[in-house]
Formats: C-alpha cells, sequence, structure tokens
C-alpha cells in the first residue's frame, strides 16, 4: 500500500482513495478538499468536475486544468484553519506541488456546502490577505495599559 498523496500519512485506499472512486462520499469539507487534491494530481478531471458546484460548471476550463495536472507533481496539502458549519465550510489551506522540478503553492481560502449529503466545492480566494492588526496608540500622559497606575511615559514608556 502506498501513502495517499494528499499528506495525511494514510495509505491511499483508507484515505483519498474510496472518496475519488466513489465507494464512500467525503465526510467532511476537508476530505473533499484532500480527494480533490489528489484526484488533481492525478489527472481525475472527471472526479473533479462531479465535486463542483453546479453553478460553477460554467467556470471549469477542463483543458487547461489538465495541462496544468499533467505538469504538476503532488507534495502535500497543508490545512491551516477549518470553519465548518454543518451544511457549509470554509477552509484555508495550502497545496504544494513541483512544477519542472520547482516548489509551487497554492495558497487558498476555499467555500464548500453540503448538497443532498454531498460536500461540494464552491469557490475559492486565491493567497487571501489578513485582517490588518489594529493596534491602540497609547499617548505619553495616558495610564500605562499595564495597568500598573501610572503614566505610560514614567512606566512602560521609557
Amino acid at each position: 500500500m502506498s501513502k495517499c498523496a494528499c499528506g495525511s500519512g494514510l495509505d491511499f485506499d483508507q484515505c483519498c482513495g474510496p472518496v475519488i472512486s466513489g465507494q464512500t462520499p467525503a465526510a467532511t469539507a476537508e476530505a473533499l478538499l484532500r480527494a480533490r487534491y489528489v484526484a488533481f494530481c492525478d489527472g481525475n478531471m472527471d472526479f473533479l468536475a462531479a465535486t463542483l458546484a453546479p453553478e460553477k460548471m460554467d467556470e471549469f476550463e477542463r483543458a487547461e486544468v489538465e495541462a496544468s495536472a499533467q505538469q504538476a507533481k503532488a507534495q502535500f496539502v497543508e490545512v491551516r484553519r477549518v470553519n465548518d458549519q454543518g451544511d457549509v465550510a470554509e477552509i484555508e489551506y495550502v497545496a504544494y506541488f513541483r512544477f519542472n522540478n520547482q516548489p509551487h503553492a497554492h495558497h487558498e481560502l476555499g467555500s464548500f456546502r453540503k448538497d443532498d449529503g454531498k460536500w461540494l466545492y464552491v469557490d475559492g480566494v486565491v493567497n487571501p490577505k489578513t485582517a490588518p492588526r489594529q493596534v491602540e496608540k497609547v499617548g505619553r500622559n495616558d495610564p500605562c495599559p499595564c495597568g500598573s497606575g501610572q503614566k505610560f511615559k514614567k512606566c512602560c514608556g521609557a
């Protein structure tokens, strides 16, 4: 048995294999994400099309995706964040490949939904940006935010 290309550490037959073959549906949006990664790397365009939301089928450029898949060599998927809310989920992930022996990372915030018990890929934002950090400026004569009771300039601002 060989390890699954998704990077889960499981054997293919215990991980993405049954999902891709249609034996079992993806139990979670993350399981679908991992199976879609493996299917892409294996050039399984039928699985990619079958797990795409119907409203996105017009945007699916099969020949273009197939050409990319032929050049890609799978490495693994790093799932950074999963926000699962029952029948909808958002997953931030990085899919790692090698193209022409050069490393490539595809960072995406993907949207998934469950229709009739089947998870589907809906859409994604490539290279999502996180919200900028909000820092409150403390004036010199303001109370120190550390809670000492002193002015900032005499405490942490010294």
